[in-house]
């Protein structure tokens, strides 16, 4: 809000070096929380990902986790005035590989009852495969 505030007193002073300078801040600020917020929904994107194949099933619940994941992933990349997205499909694919391993602490922790370490978990699923399925959901492939 402070930002909002200085950018109008350098508006109405006529400096608008300064000013665009505020508003590159405030860009950067918008974007880094869109990426935060990309990066968070795929962590549970993921973490569902894994349980599911791991375990072999799936609940509603997670199915529910899986599309809300996919859905706000969409909207926080997406650019509606530009009609294009923040994050290209590689830059994604760079932060789903970014929070695989935070995924896999998570789902050790939830499927199979906590049994298995993250470590043992990654045995019984393929890191690229379930990349690839939250990407194609994603995209909608």
């Amino acid at each position: 809000m402070e930002e909002l505030l200085t950018l109008k007193e350098l508006l109405h002073q006529g400096n608008i070096t300064e000013a665009l300078l505020i508003v590159e801040e405030l860009e950067e600020m918008s974007k880094s929380d869109k990426l935060n917020k990309i990066f968070s929904y795929g962590i549970i994107l993921l973490l569902h990902l894994i349980k599911q194949t791991a375990e072999n099933r799936t609940t509603r619940s997670w199915n529910l986790s899986i599309r809300n994941s996919v859905k706000q992933i969409q909207r926080s990349n997406s650019r509606e005035k530009a009609k294009g997205t923040y994050m290209s499909e590689t830059e994604l694919a760079a932060t789903l590989e970014d929070a695989y391993d935070l995924a896999l602490e998570k789902a050790a922790i939830e499927a199979f009852e906590g049994q298995y370490e993250a470590e043992e978990l990654n045995k019984l699923v393929q890191q690229e495969e379930i990349i690839k399925k939250a990407m194609n959901l994603i995209w909608e492939r």
